[in-house]
């Protein structure tokens, strides 16, 4: 039962993300409200570690493996993510976080130089037509834009990429320092963009902004995260399971909060996916 409510919280909070962005976005550039998310949290998930828990610093090889993984799952993918909310759904945001072990097949293929299997290429299939089923109405009633797409997929393919790297690499890092500085890491590279490029002028630092901000550090990138790792460490092919829940709360909550769209594209496209899901990886449930 402890397993079942903590896996539903994680799918709760998890696909909360794109909503609590499209909030935030709405006050300050996304690269300011991504880099202001990035710098508080690994300084909170940081100075517990090192602080309350005297963790000793990562050491030799450590820093290129933490700076590798910060690039691709926080430089890239967090940042990519960010800026397509100007012009993605908030539900479809959530929908392409959850086809991210489809490229996860596809990039350890290459990778590992291993060939596709059948029914990972039929589930690659139903995913990403489930994907486009879903996003194609958006497309046509301006609720998503191909560049907003393309750069929101381009995220996709950069986190799938750090999900690969992340298994070949035989950490001795605890959790907590790893997406500790992960997310610190990553904002420091990200933070010269932001600098540059990011519209500082008309940032308005009001409630909506910070409230935004507090969401996606503590319920999402902490809570979240350290519910994930445990329903990982208990079973990680049933915790794959509750990514599969991310876009029904996804389309829930942008259909409620931002009144999104919801059609029978919706819920086909999201039936498609979360079969696709399945099936690429039946190997882990049989």
């Amino acid at each position: 039962m402890k397993n079942i409510l903590f896996g539903l919280l994680f799918a709760a909070l998890w696909a909360s993300a794109s909503v609590a962005t499209k909030f935030g976005i709405r006050s300050a550039d996304p690269l300011i409200l991504a880099n202001v998310r990035f710098l508080i949290a690994g300084s909170l998930m940081l100075g517990f570690a090192y602080i309350i828990q005297k963790n000793p610093l990562p050491k030799g090889k450590e820093w290129r493996q933490l700076f590798t993984f910060a690039f691709l799952n926080t430089t890239l993918y967090l940042s990519a993510f960010v800026i397509s909310m100007r012009e993605v759904a908030a539900g479809i945001g959530s929908l392409s976080t959850a086809t991210g072990p489809l490229f996860v097949i596809i990039i350890s293929t290459v990778w590992l130089r291993r060939s596709l299997k059948w029914y990972e290429i039929l589930g690659v299939g139903l995913g990403l037509s489930g994907a486009a089923m879903a996003t194609w109405p958006l497309l046509q009633n301006s609720y998503a834009s191909v560049r907003g797409l393309s750069i929101l997929m381009a995220g996709i393919v950069a986190v799938s990429t750090a999900s690969v790297y992340y298994s070949n690499v035989k950490w001795q890092l605890s959790n907590l320092l790893i997406n500790g500085w992960q997310v610190m890491l990553g904002g420091f590279m990200l933070l010269p963009f932001t600098l540059y490029f990011a519209d500082w002028q008309h940032a308005q630092w009001n409630l909506s902004f910070w409230a935004s901000v507090g969401w996606l550090i503590i319920p999402v990138s902490v809570v979240s995260l350290q519910l994930w790792f445990y329903l990982l460490r208990r079973d990680a092919v049933k915790a794959s399971l509750w990514l599969f829940l991310c876009p029904i709360f996804g389309f829930t909550y942008s259909n409620l909060l931002l009144n999104e769209p919801l059609s029978w594209h919706t819920f086909a496209g999201t039936a498609l996916v979360i079969a696709g899901l399945y099936v690429a990886q039946r190997d882990k449930f049989s």
